[in-house]
């Protein structure tokens, strides 16, 4: 390895949204994260709508989603929206 290239190395925390904190070695002091295992959809089993950064309502306005069209076939949006196209 070339001497004085490589960042340091350390021991960090990474915290979640929802307080859970794990401890590991990084080469970031701390690190903050909005979803974790312990919280995620997957592996609780509990449906939760996992939101990132309104992706969900772009998605919507994307394809003229509306709330009661939501249980709707995306290729049904798909088709809506080629057609308004």
């Amino acid at each position: 390895m070339k001497p004085n290239i490589h960042p340091e190395y350390v021991e960090t925390t990474i915290t979640c949204a929802c307080g859970k904190s794990l401890e590991t070695h990084g080469t970031v002091p701390g690190l903050r994260v909005d979803i974790c295992s312990n919280c995620h959809p997957f592996y609780t089993g509990k449906q939760r709508l996992v939101d990132t950064a309104g992706m969900v309502e772009r998605y919507r306005r994307r394809y003229n989603i509306d709330e009661e069209d939501a249980g709707n076939v995306p290729e049904q949006a798909d088709a809506k929206a080629a057609a308004e196209d």
